[in-house]
């Protein structure tokens, strides 16, 4: 425990935070890979293509609500 007021205390918390333009470029680049790893599948692999349909869909979601506000 630190001898400082509370008051005094570096907030490292705020140097952790993304900007949201960080955050949509990170999810991109996300979603560029997701979707690579998508294409490259073999037909007979259902329960991945599966998987990463759902992860895609939501970080396009997740991007979106970024990129909107």
């Amino acid at each position: 425990m630190s001898g400082r007021p509370e008051s005094e205390r570096s907030d490292w918390t705020d140097l952790d935070l993304l900007t949201r333009d960080e955050a949509y470029g990170r999810l991109q680049e996300e979603i560029g890979v997701t979707a690579r790893r998508l294409a490259e599948l073999g037909a007979d692999d259902h329960a991945e293509r599966e998987l990463l349909d759902t992860r895609l869909r939501a970080l396009r979601e997740a991007a979106e609500d970024l990129n909107v506000r």
